[in-house]
């Protein structure tokens, strides 16, 4: 009997531990589903030098929405060391290249400039910013904006304007060149857009200084580039 009475004790002492164990596993949170916290995303890595996504609108410049029509009768007076050269804006011939130079012009691009380059008998060249005795960063980025190409119907005689430029197309920015005698071989290739009214013999000067291959060694100075309506040259 005694025997029987403390198996029946254990009996009831395992049943309890086994409800008691049950109990407590039941108070256990359930497992979190990864998937129900929703994963705080990594702001993005912004590089130092990305570009910003709206790019600055250009400065309007004076002669942005003239038409030829309005561009035509214009002059710039390149007032030099050696004197004033005139010359004639030709923009029925070369409408953006006459804008681009107009609006440097009156910009002050070209003021202090030097005529970096000669060839004797051929061109002499003017228009290089980086000649400037003072040239501000955002000068320069003007001055390196490119033009489109216009090759023309204006024959390249002496005294013709024109846009100098790398073999690339489409390349011009504000280097110009003065012819020194007829060039047929720059006919519809290059993009003339002026004519020297008055003044050869001062390009003719310009022309004469000493060089260093085709560097002047003494470059004759652009003290200013003012722009007028051309008047009828005197009898």
């Amino acid at each position: 009997m005694r025997v029987r009475a403390s198996i029946s004790a254990f009996l009831c002492g395992l049943a309890l531990c086994v409800a008691c164990l049950s109990a407590v596993a039941g108070a256990q949170p359930p497992p979190q589903n990864p998937a129900a916290t929703p994963k705080q995303e990594e702001p993005p890595v912004v590089k130092k030098n990305a570009r910003p996504e709206v790019e600055a609108q250009a400065t309007p410049e004076p002669f942005d929405r003239r038409t030829p029509e309005q561009m035509a009768g214009h002059c710039v007076t390149l007032d030099t060391e050696a004197g004033a050269i005139v010359v004639e804006m030709l923009p029925e011939a070369a409408p953006e290249s006459v804008r681009n130079f107009l609006n440097l012009a009156a910009a002050g691009a070209f003021d202090t400039t030097t005529f970096s380059r000669v060839v004797k008998d051929f061109v002499v060249q003017g228009g290089n910013v980086t000649t400037r005795e003072k040239a501000t960063p955002e000068l320069l980025r003007r001055a390196a904006r490119k033009v489109p190409d216009e090759p023309n119907a204006v024959k390249h005689l002496r005294g013709v304007v024109s846009l100098a430029r790398p073999a690339e197309p489409n390349m011009a920015t504000s280097h110009f060149f003065i012819l020194l005698n007829d060039s047929p071989h720059l006919d519809g290739t290059f993009a003339a857009f002026g004519r020297v009214t008055s003044g050869m013999d001062v390009v003719d000067k310009v022309a004469a200084g000493e060089l260093d291959g085709e560097k002047p060694k003494n470059p004759v100075r652009i003290r200013r580039a003012v722009i007028a309506r051309c008047t009828a040259p005197p009898n």
